[in-house]
């Protein structure tokens, strides 16, 4: 079983995203640790980018304070290789084409699979050019994650069969952000999903609260949630941690909920 398959293997897995270095590295460290301890299943990692695309204002402002605290990919592998001699959980990096290639794409995703990261999501990587990262991906025993949108259409199907890790399946149309409400038709789109793949399907953009998180993991294998968690960064800082940790649980508790 790979270690991302462990995120889903006791019912329905709830997946906060932080970036890296906001608004520091210690209290990064610190928020991972207590997203792991309040019932964190995976976490994403994000690592910062001065054009993130897909990202509403909230995660934009947190890949400017990361990158104006001096956060660089390097500082991100030695944080990972800190968190990971006593956090057990799956993590995985979210960052951009650009950064892979700018640091170089082997040495990138060795040191991936070297520090303990088990997958790697590029939300502005096309499926069609995927093998610019897929086979050093699996040579290194880095899964990378699909993202699913509503706009995929006729190429769910594909995407689902070829997938490795879990299938990140966008919510809704736009970027990332809080919602009041998720109109798409998710059901729809997982069934297609589960047809193609045995591969866990978990939803992210726009969740928020426990009760759109319970609707999410509903339908699907679990809820993913960055902007939400990030606003509390942006709210209260190195004292963070905490309200992180309270969020985590409350998250999970809403996610438990539906299995």
């Amino acid at each position: 079983m790979s270690n991302i398959a462990k995120a889903f293997a006791d019912g329905k897995a709830f997946i906060p995203f932080i970036t890296c270095g906001d608004p520091d590295m210690e209290t990064t460290a610190a928020v991972v640790r207590a997203a792991a301890e309040n019932g964190a299943d995976l976490i994403e990692l994000g690592i910062p980018f001065s054009d993130p695309t897909a990202e509403g204002p909230v995660i934009q402002g947190a890949n400017i304070r990361a990158l104006q605290a001096g956060t660089t990919t390097d500082r991100v592998f030695d944080l990972v290789r800190e968190l990971r001699k006593d956090v057990t959980v799956p993590m995985v990096f979210m960052t951009y084409a650009n950064v892979v290639f700018s640091y170089g794409a082997e040495l990138f995703i060795s040191t991936c699979s070297k520090i303990g990261i088990d997958g790697l999501i590029l939300p502005d990587l096309p499926f069609e050019e995927k093998e610019e990262f897929l086979p050093l991906c699996q040579q290194y025993g880095v899964d990378l994650i699909s993202l699913i949108a509503p706009t995929s259409e006729n190429r769910i199907a594909m995407i689902a069969r070829e997938a490795e890790g879990f299938i990140y399946l966008v919510s809704s149309l736009g970027v990332t952000g809080m919602r009041s409400e998720i109109k798409t038709d998710l059901a729809s789109i997982v069934e297609v999903i589960r047809e193609n793949t045995k591969i866990p399907c978990a939803i992210g953009f726009g969740i928020s609260t426990p009760e759109q998180a319970r609707k999410m993991a509903a339908i699907s294998d679990g809820a993913i949630v960055g902007s939400a968690i990030i606003r509390l960064l942006e709210q209260h800082g190195k004292d963070a941690p905490q309200y992180v940790g309270e969020y985590v649980r409350s998250m999970k508790g809403a996610v438990v909920a539906t299995n």
